[in-house]
């Protein structure tokens, strides 16, 4: 096998990390796995285990890494509610100290480093769709702001270094994924309908369900990670990546209960504090820059995360 590139993968057995690492061992890259795994399963990367071009470290990116690698994608950081509201200092420092130190590593080695942002930095938006000149609406006290304001200072950091250091960054801004390796108990959205529709529990709506929000399968996310990665040294981001087709959280459970053959009924409870009514991203930067637009329907993704999720509760 002829080794392309050493590259890094911070949070790298989480859901999305454990697929980029697939998709980068496959193209025959050296990749470092690097996961603390308070989210992130063991069972995620498991099938790369035996690669002779895979590599798994644990290690927590709050402390520093001396390692020697071309490239960085640092997706450390628990990214669903229940998982960074549990410890909401810990979870800024993950974002806040693990980018200094992930940043430092990459001004060493000279490397080229992308940050996994999120939509999340928009808060709850008065733009729609969210471009990425928009500087959002978020509450800085507010439960979700430990991940919010962790973001948003994690990409100050990342031009700051660009512009005192000449560092080759990439900063990309992840709208709402879904797919298989989804942590069963992460809370989110796609994962809490299906697990609740397969065991045909009440499934929760939050509000009237009205608020909307825009699911882009992993394979589509990680294709689009990767094409940033690639782009030339004066594309920095931030780039919007994800799915700009818009559905109601109602239309979602109802289509999950359709395609699961589900008996769950839907129960409605009070909208939890700073959750946005409308989450949906402006992409035209990444079609301009990346030729990127995703291609896999929603439904399309759904069966194949339901079919990933049905296995799992047989285990």
């Amino acid at each position: 096998m002829t080794i392309d590139k050493k590259v890094l993968v911070t949070g790298g057995a989480g859901f999305l990390g454990s697929h980029l690492c697939q998709r980068l061992v496959e193209q025959g890259n050296e990749v470092l796995c690097v996961d603390n795994f308070f989210t992130g399963r063991k069972v995620n990367i498991l099938s790369l285990l035996d690669k002779p071009n895979f590599e798994l470290m644990r290690h927590d990116v709050t402390l520093p890494l001396f390692v020697e690698v071309d490239e960085i994608y640092n997706l450390a950081c628990p990214a669903s509610p229940v998982h960074y509201q549990f410890d909401p200092v810990q979870t800024t420092k993950t974002s806040v100290h693990g980018a200094i130190n992930m940043l430092g590593l990459a001004k060493r080695l000279k490397a080229r480093i992308l940050q996994a942002s999120t939509s999340e930095i928009y808060g709850d938006p008065e733009i729609h769709p969210q471009p990425e000149e928009y500087r959002g609406r978020v509450n800085t006290f507010g439960p979700r702001a430990c991940y919010d304001e962790g973001k948003r200072c994690a990409e100050t950091l990342f031009y700051d270094y660009h512009t005192q250091h000449d560092l080759q960054i990439k900063v990309m801004r992840i709208f709402n994924t879904f797919g298989p390796n989804m942590h069963p108990d992460d809370g989110r959205v796609v994962s809490n309908f299906i697990v609740k529709a397969l065991k045909n529990e009440p499934i929760s709506i939050y509000g009237n369900g009205l608020q909307t929000r825009s699911f882009c399968y992993v394979d589509d996310l990680i294709d689009g990670m990767v094409r940033l990665m690639a782009t030339p040294d004066t594309v920095t981001g931030p780039i919007n990546v994800g799915n700009p087709d818009e559905v109601t959280i109602l239309s979602l459970a109802r289509l999950v209960i359709d395609l699961t053959g589900s008996k769950s009924e839907l129960i409605y409870k009070p909208l939890p504090q700073d959750d946005p009514l409308q989450r949906c991203p402006d992409i035209g930067r990444a079609k301009k820059y990346m030729n990127w637009t995703p291609e896999i329907a929603l439904e399309d993704g759904l069966r194949k995360t339901i079919a990933y999720f049905d296995r799992l509760l047989a285990d």
